[in-house]
């Protein structure tokens, strides 16, 4: 049986190959009565639509930009700050008709052949740690990349805030109110290495900022209690039932995210303690809830980071590529205050 191809269903319904090419990919061309009668006649002809690495050849564009997770899909749909990102990405790409394609990168060989093969325009490297193989692949790809909030490399566009001098003013926040005894829950680094933390991702930035606050303030970063855990709110909330189970336990905790901070909340309750009287808490990134929990945290400009990466993208600068960092702004609410008297 001969192949079925655009022409072979213009000769059919009687109408031009562009006719037909616009059914599938410009139906606002063609009055409705036709594209239905030309989509029927291609159903019935068993031929699913134009090939997309076709159309990418012939057009110079696939209209669709690769959006890169470390995550599970359902992370984009129910994490706050991807969703928040993630809806000021898509309102800049929907106006020049460019589609979003998430892709997860979970540890196996397939996510690489699906980045390497991936019929984009671009891409968006989503909170990536440094090192992680993905941005390898997508340099050998060639095509225009963004780093969303995390690794900074050189000759690579980034969009991001300065992690570190907002880590170090939320502890110096806390600090300054006279909290001695901190506990951190952080997310994303098997063995932070703070030393290095300057230069290796927007956690271990924000744990750096933490550190060189309470060096400032003449503590000793060995005293205080860090814990890692996965990145939800039921990780924040069993990373502060172990703080809280230290004798003696903090008066005050700082997280990576505001999803912990809302588990550790979670926990101080659990634990029978009062936020703030008994117990401080600290979250990063005013995702929504935050507010209503009375969550003092860093607020930093989601839906404008996912704009300026799709402006970056569709619509780069000329020159050198370019490093974006948006502000960042302390929003203090009810969850701290001086700590209790021992």
């Amino acid at each position: 049986m001969a192949r079925v191809t655009l022409k072979t269903i213009a000769d059919e319904v009687g109408v031009s190959r562009t006719t037909v090419s616009n059914a599938f990919s410009r139906p606002d061309q063609l009055n409705p009565e036709l594209r239905r009668r030309i989509l029927d006649t291609a159903e019935r002809m068993g031929y699913a639509g134009p090939d997309p690495a076709a159309r990418t050849l012939r057009l110079g564009r696939a209209g669709v930009l690769g959006v890169v997770l470390t995550e599970e899909i359902s992370y984009a749909f129910t994490d706050p700050y991807a969703v928040a990102f993630l809806r000021g990405l898509a309102e800049v790409a929907e106006p020049s008709s460019t589609s979003l394609l998430l892709m997860t990168w979970p540890n196996d060989a397939s996510a690489e052949s699906a980045v390497r093969e991936a019929i984009v325009d671009g891409f968006v490297a989503f909170c990536l740690n440094e090192g992680h193989p993905a941005l390898e692949a997508l340099r050998q790809r060639r095509l225009p990349y963004v780093i969303a909030g995390e690794p900074r490399l050189e000759g690579v566009p980034f969009v991001g805030i300065d992690d570190r001098a907002a880590g170090r003013r939320v502890a110096a926040y806390l600090l300054s109110l006279g909290h001695r005894r901190l506990g951190v829950i952080h997310h994303g680094l098997t063995d932070p290495d703070l030393d290095a933390a300057g230069t290796s991702g927007a956690v271990a930035a924000r744990l750096a900022g933490f550190r060189e606050a309470v060096t400032e303030y003449g503590l000793d970063w060995s005293d205080v209690a860090v814990v890692r855990t996965v990145h939800s709110r039921e990780g924040g909330h069993a990373a502060a039932g172990e703080l809280l189970a230290l004798d003696p336990r903090p008066t005050a905790i700082l997280t990576t995210t505001d999803l912990m901070a809302l588990g550790a909340l979670r926990a101080a309750a659990d634990a029978g303690l009062a936020v703030p009287a008994d117990l401080s808490v600290t979250g990063f990134d005013d995702i929504t809830g935050a507010e209503e929990a009375g969550l003092t945290t860093i607020r930093q400009p989601k839906t404008e980071k996912g704009r300026a990466v799709g402006r970056l993208l569709l619509d780069p600068p000329e020159g050198e590529p370019r490093a974006v960092l948006m502000g960042h702004e302390l929003m203090i609410r009810t969850s701290c205050s001086l700590p209790p008297d021992d």
